[in-house]
Formats: C-alpha cells, sequence, structure tokens
C-alpha cells in the first residue's frame, strides 16, 4: 500500500518540489494549499477547523497518514532597524500562520502519524538563529518553530519522529512576492557572496533534505538540518 503525506503550501517553491518527489517516489501526496488545489485538500493551516477537515480527508481518501510536511509560511518584509515598521498585528499573523498552523497540523495528524510510525518536517529557516531574513517577526516565529518541533520531538517519540529542515535564501515565488523582483534578486546576490557555497538553494535541494528525512533518517529525531550554502556558519564580514 502506498504511503500517504500531508505537505502545506504544497503548490508552490519548496513545498510543491517536495510533494513531486514524493510523488515520484510512489507516495500518494496531499498539497494543502489556501488558493487553490484539489478542493478537500484546499484550507488555512491558521484555522483549526481546516486542519482537522484536511486530515480526516486524507484519511477518508487513501486511509492513512505516514509524513506531514508543514511548509506553508508567511512574513512582511520590513528591515529590521525599522521597528515601526511591524505592528502587534503583524506578528498575530506570521506566528498564527508559521508557529500555531503547523502546531494545528501536528495535532490533527498525530493519531494517523502514530499507527504509522510517522515523520513530521518542519520547514524553518536559517534567520532563525542568524536573526535575519525578511523580518525581525519572520526570524522570531521561525525560532519558535524550531522549538516548538524540539518539544513535539520529545513528546510525539517513539512512534513519531519530528525534524526541521531550515533554508537558506531559496529561489522561489515567494521571495518576489514578498520583496519583488528587484528586492529578491539583490537579496539573492548579496546572499551568494557571503554563502561559503557562494551560491543560493533551488527548491529542490530542500525537497531532498526533507524527503530523506522522512525516508531515509529512521534513527534521526529532533534534528535541524541547514540547506543554506553554509550560511550559519559564514564568517562575520
Amino acid at each position: 500500500m502506498s504511503k500517504v503525506a500531508i505537505v502545506t503550501g504544497g503548490t508552490s517553491g519548496i513545498g510543491e518540489a517536495t510533494a513531486k518527489e514524493l510523488a515520484r517516489r510512489g507516495w500518494r501526496v496531499a498539497a494543502m494549499t489556501r488558493s487553490h488545489g484539489e478542493k478537500e485538500f484546499r484550507g488555512d493551516v491558521a484555522e483549526d477547523a481546516d486542519c482537522r477537515r484536511v486530515a480526516k480527508a486524507a484519511l477518508d481518501k487513501w486511509g492513512r497518514i505516514d509524513a506531514l510536511v508543514n511548509n506553508a509560511g508567511t512574513t512582511k518584509a520590513v528591515p529590521h532597524p525599522d521597528l515601526e515598521g511591524l505592528a502587534a498585528e503583524d506578528f498575530e499573523r506570521i506566528f498564527r500562520l508559521n508557529v500555531v498552523g503547523p502546531f494545528q497540523m501536528v495535532r490533527a495528524c498525530a493519531a494517523a502519524l502514530k499507527s504509522n510510525q510517522g515523520a513530521i518536517v518542519n520547514v524553518s529557516s536559517v534567520a532563525s538563529v542568524l536573526g535575519t531574513g525578511s523580518s525581525v517577526a519572520y526570524a522570531a516565529s521561525k525560532a519558535a518553530l524550531e522549538t516548538m518541533s524540539l518539544s513535539l520531538a520529545r513528546s510525539l517519540a517513539p512512534e513519531v519522529r519530528v525534524n526541521v529542515v531550515a533554508p537558506g535564501h531559496t529561489r522561489t515565488p515567494w521571495h518576489e512576492a514578498a520583496r519583488g523582483a528587484a528586492g529578491a534578486a539583490e537579496v539573492e546576490k548579496r546572499y551568494s557572496s557571503i554563502a561559503p557555497l557562494r551560491a543560493v538553494s533551488e527548491s529542490e535541494d530542500v525537497a531532498d533534505a526533507i524527503v530523506w528525512l522522512i525516508e531515509g533518517a529512521r534513527r534521526v529525531t529532533g534534528e535541524i538540518i541547514y540547506v543554506d550554502g553554509g550560511m550559519h556558519i559564514a564568517a562575520p564580514r
């Protein structure tokens, strides 16, 4: 019987690349999205009812859930020194999608994942350890996601493994949407000049790490894998 994965934000960028790689390997994939895709897998991870509905839809359709990839996320691009550029409402919206949403998806899928010795991968960002990225609120939300992942790795063991993939700048439509084409190109150029590997990642690079944590890392839990061209070890400039 084919294994089943739910991938949030699964119709573009990293999520789409992950869904395609899992499908290529024979998985059934529910690509959860807010705006388009199969009707039964359309939903907003910030809404608990949507999370529970999508999990139930996957179980009704395929009878099992073996993996959950929490990839959906949001931000507001604000230079870090611009403290007036972020309101409390911005923090609440970003944390709602980037932290509360993954928790709600884990809760909705936990019983099914336990039944199948499943795996969870939460998609974070190198901004969590560097305090960089599109805004202070975004970096803080990803740090919270990683701490939550450690808690979940303990509480869901031994049945379910929980790990994190933390990309650096990755060439996806998400960055253009946040910063515009010119802004995204400038960030990519600057990033490539600093990262030890002198390159940004492609969505497929991150997807490879996610799929490895799901399929190949049978004794790995509570781990953070950086797919960032080495940015997290770059020498200060």
